[in-house]
């Protein structure tokens, strides 16, 4: 049995590392008839979200329904599992009744668990956030929303709920739980290999527990020599690692590199992507970005199945795959940085992967790991300059938005002409777009201007709207409408920024 499943919190006392977030998520649920508000959990995978969920419903006397939004993302069906436990105040199967009905109603709560909530994005998910959005509005029974990016999620959804961010969990929380399940299941241990895995899992209190199960399988004693990460050298930094990988080993070496750097194969991967432009080109970088897609896949299947066992896949795409795309080996000194795209790292990369959003019609997730990092590669350095401009025009975007996405400085003068002809391009599309429609509003004040001002004609000659000369005006008007070609906006649209 998955130990992780087995020795899973039953009581919020149990959950270990966050009681902060632990104690302000127990008093929500005890005022929920107060405010009557859904919570979002929210923080890295693996660190007790949905355990914690669970633990409050059996410290509440509450039963659960859990969906997954990776697996339900129609508005229809959201309403249809989701808003059918919520809006039922009094289940069928309750059976506890004391004839109170205030009591029996709190006796009678569900407490519907929505896993993966920032995997639900408005147009993408074809109605899923706004069905999401309404229905915590107007529930009936307690909503807890868990997510890995917050900001993920719409700002709509966000602003209906109350937040909890739980935090990585910190070895000297992880190293007792692993000690407890070594006593229950009757196992020696070395405390120097406890300490091992809990350093090794960068917070993640899951993926430690599924370490020690894993080093405890046909052992009496678990020991540096019998866990999986005892041949690890944690001395490697990132930047060594980037070199070893974009620059100088084999696949196999990159590879063995890849579990000498203390980073998951998630973050591995985000930093290779965001340094590959400095190194690679032209085929070669189409073969290494086939590689990372590839890696991507991995990451998603663990992101939605929680089974960290595909890391190892993502990790060979990432170091052994890009290694491999190379030809030959590079010299030099390259000055590495930390991945602008990294998911949530700051206002201007949320701005960004929200605009593309919008535009696009994906996920911010998706903008992020899939559009953005393209963009970059299209536009490094902002060349070249007329698609840079209308990828600024395109997504309407200032000097902080381009230098981001570039790698270019925000104050330098290329940049900042950039934005000026993005500016001047979005301006003229907009008039083009828009037909008529203005110049029939300016005419419309110049008119009400006449009416009460009077007007001079060529000749100096004031002229008031509705007489002689109003009515020649006109007249000559409708000769030059007459005469104007009829205007071909069969291209009208936002196609044309792009």
């Amino acid at each position: 049995m998955d130990w992780t499943e087995k020795y899973r919190p039953t009581t919020l006392s149990e959950v270990r590392g966050n009681d902060k977030a632990r104690d302000a998520f127990a008093k929500w649920g005890r005022s929920w008839d107060d405010h009557r508000k859904a919570v979002i959990l929210h923080g890295s995978p693996g660190i007790g979200k949905t355990s914690a969920a669970h633990a409050l419903a059996n410290d509440m006397g509450w039963d659960t329904v859990e969906l997954n939004a990776s697996d339900k993302r129609t508005g229809d069906v959201i309403e249809r599992f989701a808003g059918r436990a919520a809006m039922n105040a009094t289940l069928a199967g309750s059976s506890n009744k004391t004839g109170d009905a205030e009591t029996d109603k709190k006796q009678n709560r569900q407490l519907v668990i929505l896993d993966e909530a920032d995997n639900i994005h408005g147009n993408y998910d074809r109605g899923g956030a706004s069905a999401i959005t309404k229905l915590v509005k107007k529930s009936e029974q307690p909503i807890v929303l868990i997510a890995n990016e917050f900001y993920d999620m719409s700002r709509g959804l966000r602003n209906a709920c109350k937040d909890i961010e739980f935090r990585d969990v910190s070895a000297r929380s992880i190293v007792p739980v692993l000690r407890d399940i070594c006593r229950r299941e009757g196992l020696e241990y070395d405390s120097d290999a406890l300490q091992q895995i809990a350093e090794s899992n960068g917070g993640d209190l899951r993926g430690a527990v599924n370490d020690l199960q894993a080093a405890a399988e046909g052992e009496e004693k678990v020991t540096l020599e019998t866990i999986a990460t005892g041949s690890r050298d944690q001395s490697m930094g990132i930047f060594e690692f980037l070199d070893a990988v974009l620059k100088e080993q084999d696949p196999q070496e990159a590879l063995q590199s890849s579990y000498a750097v203390d980073e998951t194969p998630d973050d591995i991967t985000k930093w290779i992507e965001g340094n590959i432009t400095k190194v690679y080109e032209g085929e070669e970088l189409a073969r290494a970005y086939e590689f990372l897609a590839n890696a991507d896949r991995w990451l998603g299947r663990v992101r939605a199945s929680q089974n960290y066992s595909y890391w190892r896949y993502a990790g060979d795409n990432a170091a052994a795959g890009v290694a491999a795309a190379r030809d030959g080996t590079k010299g030099g000194w390259t000055r590495f940085g930390r991945p602008q795209f990294w998911a949530g790292s700051n206002k201007t990369a949320d701005y960004v992967a929200q605009k593309i959003a919008e535009e696009s019609g994906v996920s911010m997730g998706t903008a992020r790991r899939d559009v953005i990092p393209f963009l970059a590669a299209m536009t490094h350095h902002c060349k070249p300059r007329e698609l840079t401009v209308a990828m600024a025009a395109a997504y309407d975007l200032d000097e902080s938005h381009v230098s981001f996405i570039t790698g270019s400085g925000e104050t330098t003068n290329k940049v900042e002409s950039i934005v000026e002809d993005a500016q001047e391009l979005r301006a003229e599309r907009m008039e083009e777009h828009s037909g008529s429609a203005f110049e029939g509003a300016v005419r419309s004040e110049e008119d009400e201007t006449d009416e009460a001002d009077g007007s001079e004609d060529d000749d100096g000659q004031a002229t008031l709207t509705g007489g002689a000369g109003g009515d020649a005006d006109a007249a000559d008007a409708d000769t030059d409408a007459d005469d104007e070609p009829e205007k071909d906006d069969s291209q009208s649209g936002l196609n044309d920024f792009f």
